[in-house]
């Protein structure tokens, strides 16, 4: 179901992209633009958190807000010491 969720999303954000978007001006103060982060950000964590990302870098995306570098933040699991298991640690004395 949320590979399903994801693919729809995704198809309706390719939709903005390629049908509204190059008839709007490009007014973005992120990098990646907010479109490339919103499928990034469900790609990386699924369809309900990767919306509320989207959701929440759509609401800082106004003239009062930030800019500048913003990228999707990585998922808890996604650490290089989640991926070691203990038995592999190795110990620097």
């Amino acid at each position: 179901m949320n590979k399903i969720l994801t693919f729809l999303l995704s198809g309706l954000i390719k939709v903005y992209r390629y049908a509204l978007s190059p008839y709007l001006p490009a007014n973005c103060r992120y990098h990646p633009t907010c479109s490339a982060y919103a499928l990034d950000a469900l790609h990386l964590h699924g369809p309900v958190k990767g919306s509320w990302l989207t959701l929440k870098r759509l609401g800082r995306c106004h003239p009062w807000g930030g800019q500048g570098y913003d990228p999707v933040p990585e998922g808890a699991n996604k650490c290089h010491e989640c991926e070691v298991k203990s038995s592999e640690r190795v110990s620097i004395e």
